[in-house]
This record gives structure tokens, sequence and C-alpha cells, in this order.
């Protein structure tokens, strides 16, 4: 068994000093509360001081609705795994009687009148959800920069971006607001910011966690939601609480053999891993996250791992199915808003590039939105027959270290720096939301001018107890909860 290296509960009778709430992950803070060492208000209050004192400066929690949490505890939580842990949703999920934005000026007074499944799961888990964390407009890109609510800053260093489309929520953790917090990843937006912020982020197997009622699936079965974590132990413990299927759901993911939380306390044997130090293109990446990914292939060796330098070859162009799918995504969202507004959409309403992406659907049309989804079936096939020879696939989350603000643009009007700097940033993200197998961004590494360089792990469909369980070695053999960014509570 591998021994976590987080704080047990407190002697009985002695109350934590808020001091010591950093010390805790999710998982421990709960224990704190079933032993009544602390109250929940008393941890919503320590969050919410947090994030008074910290937010201003990255700019992450963009809507706060500290009362709806009070009134939570008041009416009572739930008996759950996480009762009484505070919590941020992303602004992209509805929670009734929340304001929810999409970080779209249009929805900026918006207003929920009911709550998604997996918001819903959250509050049945006990967690005291106290507000909203920024995400680009409608999550689109691999930054959070939008117009309404501007640059969510990197706590690592402010200059930087947090990565997207969960930049918020990762940065809410790497400064140690909350242990724990709500992603989603439909392209790499629980992986990208969890690398860019020196933070663990699992990408779920595709329908592990619930995405209704108002989708059966987002981007074509790409996109999924979960959590990014100071501890392995909580995304697990978080799965466990929130995992399964709803009323409606179009397919479900294979049932796991064991709860998550028990594999990461389990031994991964030796594993078969294969990894890549270039993109999926064969080119050549940034040095330093090179460097970064041949040392994590001598730490897996070093374990015991059988590592071997190989990479799948794709049949077709991941970066070209995303285009098709997202932007047939985005037409429909806009549309939905004119029917809403009964008017046409301008750049006062969406940003630039929501709208062009808009326009770019009328262009793609059915058919070619069919070719994508059959060459996204062919990328996810040689996927799996790679893996049959592999239990895990090593790579780099990205392939540069974080990008500094404003470098990704997507309010000007010339957007053609977009797409060359996606293929240079993040090449090897989306591909793993086509075969919509789990994948991780676990932070074992930092460039020399000490920015988060994460590291991604895959494997097979349906098998993050795998990835759980190399998580949990990994945690242990080189440690990342006690490396604290500059800008931290």
């Amino acid at each position: 068994m591998i021994p976590t290296p987080y704080p047990q509960l407190l002697p009985m009778g002695i109350l934590m000093g808020f001091k010591d709430y950093g010390k805790y992950d999710a998982v421990g803070l709960a224990g704190l509360v079933r032993s009544k060492d602390v109250s929940a208000t008393e941890l919503l209050d320590e969050a919410i001081a947090r994030t008074e004192k910290i937010d201003p400066k990255i700019n992450a929690v963009v809507v706060k609705h500290y009362d709806h949490a009070r009134q939570q505890i008041a009416r009572g939580l739930p008996a759950g795994p996480f009762t009484g842990v505070p919590f941020v949703l992303k602004d992209l999920e509805l929670l009734q009687g929340t304001r929810t934005t999409f970080g779209a000026s249009i929805y900026q007074n918006d207003v929920a009148d009911h709550s998604g499944t997996l918001a819903q799961r959250f509050l049945d888990a006990g967690l005291t959800i106290f507000g909203k964390s920024s995400s680009p407009e409608f999550g689109l890109m691999p930054t959070t920069e939008s117009r309404l609510f501007g640059p969510t800053r990197n706590p690592w260093n402010p200059n930087h971006s947090t990565g997207g489309s969960s930049g918020g929520a990762a940065a809410v953790v790497a400064a140690r607001i909350l242990p724990v917090a709500h992603a989603s990843d439909g392209g790499g937006s629980i992986r990208i910011p969890a690398s860019a912020c020196g933070v663990f982020g699992m990408k779920p197997t595709r329908a592990r966690n619930p995405l209704g009622p108002d989708r059966g699936q987002g981007w074509a079965g790409f996109s999924c939601a979960h959590v990014v974590s100071i501890s392995v132990r909580d995304s697990a413990a978080m799965m466990d609480a929130i995992c399964g299927p709803e009323l409606s759901s179009p397919y479900v993911a294979p049932p796991p053999e064991r709860p998550f939380a028990e594999e990461v306390r389990r031994e991964p044997g030796r594993l078969r891993i294969a990894f890549t130090d270039r993109s999926p293109y064969g080119d050549a990446i940034d040095p330093e996250v090179a460097a970064a990914v041949r040392d994590t292939a001598r730490l897996l060796e070093g374990l015991g791992h059988h590592v071997e330098e190989r990479a799948p070859v794709l049949p077709a162009d991941p970066a070209l199915v995303m285009t098709a799918i997202v932007s047939a995504n985005t037409a429909f969202a806009v549309k939905l808003a004119e029917m809403r507004f009964g008017r046409a959409m301008t750049d006062r309403d969406f940003e630039v590039l929501t709208l062009v992406s808009a326009m770019r659907a009328s262009a793609i049309g059915a058919a070619d939105y069919i070719a994508a989804e059959i060459d996204a079936f062919r990328i996810s096939r040689a996927l799996a027959e790679f893996m049959q020879g592999f239990d895990v696939f090593l790579a780099p989350t990205l392939c540069t270290p974080p990008l500094r603000i404003g470098e990704l643009n997507t309010m000007g009007p010339d957007l053609s720096h977009v797409a060359p700097t996606l293929r240079r940033y993040i090449p090897g993200t989306g591909m793993f939301n086509m075969s919509g197998q789990p994948a991780m961004s676990v932070p074992l590494a930092w460039s020399k001018a000490e920015l988060p360089l994460g590291m991604m792990f895959a494997a097979r469909f349906g098998d993050e107890a795998t990835l759980f369980r190399l998580a949990g070695q990994l945690e242990q053999a080189c440690p990342w909860k006690d490396k604290v960014p500059p800008i931290s509570a």
C-alpha cells in the first residue's frame, strides 16, 4: 500500500488553527468536519478570506455568491464524502439561483433557473459552493483571458497565462485558496491549466461523469468534467462521489473494479510505458519541456517500470478535426443566443473568435462535420491499437512553458496567429478527447524560470485505475504539495 503524504485527523478536542488550513487536502478537511475539530462555517470563512486576499492578484473567482453558500450550511449539508469543504464551480456549469456567464458579455447577468446534474452531485457530496471560477468565452481557448472578466493570472508568474479553459480553477488550487475545484475538458481544458499552474488534473474516461440535463454529450463526445486538485486522492475520491450515468445518458463508461480512492493506495506494479518528447506532428518542442519528459522517463525506470520511446502514428490531423467539431458547436451556441434575444449577435455580445468560429461552421458544412467525426474515430482507433502494447503513454502536457498573457489574443481583427500558436502549444491533448481515454497532467517539473511543466499520462479506455495508481506512486516519489507559488494564501 502507498502511504498518503497528507496529514491525518487532529487529536480529538484540538481545534485546527486557520494557519493549518493549507496543510490539508479536501479529504483531510472533510475528516476534520466529521470529527468536529472544525465547522463547515469556519472552513467557508477561511476560503472566503483567502479569496478576498489573493484573488485581486490573480482574478480567478469571477462570480462570488458567499450568501448562497452560507444558506447551504444553514439549511444543513448532506452527509457526503466532502461535507463542509468549500468549493467553486467553473463558470460554465449551472447552479440554480446563481449567475453563470459562460465568460460571455451577453450572459453576464444570467441567473440559472436549475442546476446541472454534475453541480447537484457536488452538492450531494456535501461541498459548499461559494463561487464560480473563470473560463474563456464558452471554454474555447487554452488560456483564460475573457473580455468580460479580463485575464486570469498565473500564481507562479502573473505575466503568464494559467492555461484554459479551466484556468480559474487551476489558479485557485495552485494559490491554495482551495484544495480542489471543478474543471472540464473538451480538448485539454483540465490538463492544460493543471500543467500551467502546477496542480494535478485528471481527464476521466468519456461518460464517466455526467454532463446533463441540458447536454447528452459535449463537442461530439470530446467534452467531460471533473476537478483539478493538489492531491491525487482528492481527485480519486471526487470521482467516486460524482461518477456514474444519469437519466438519458447516451452511453456509459466501463464500471470500475473498486473505488478509485482505493486505487491511489495500491502499488501500480511494473507498467509498460511508452513516451515521446516530440509533438504528435513530429515537431521538436521546447528544449526544457523535452528534457523534463526524458527526466520523467528516467524516474519511471527508476521506479521499476519498463519504459520505451515510442509514439502513436495518427491517421488524421487532430487540429482539423477539433476545428470542425468546435466550430459547429459554437455556431449552435450563437444561434441559441440569437433565438433567445431575437437579433443577430455582434462583437458587443461575443468575442471576435467566437463569432469567427461560428461563421466557419457554415463553410464547413454537414458533410464535412461527418467527415471530422469519422477522422476522430480513426484517431481513436489508432490510439487504441497503439495502447495494446502499453499500459501508459507519457508525453508533455504542453509543448512550451505557459504562454504569456496576451500572447493568444482572441479579440483582435487578425486571428491568423491562433492556429500556429495552438499547434506549438497544445498539439497533444485533444486526441485523447477524441478517443475518450483517461489522461492526466502530473506536476513533476518546473522550468528554469520557475514555471510548472506538467507531464501527461494516458491509459486505455476506462482505465483510470492504472493512472491513479501510478499518480499515487509519483506523488510519493516526487512530491509537489509543498511547492507553493509566489502568489498564494
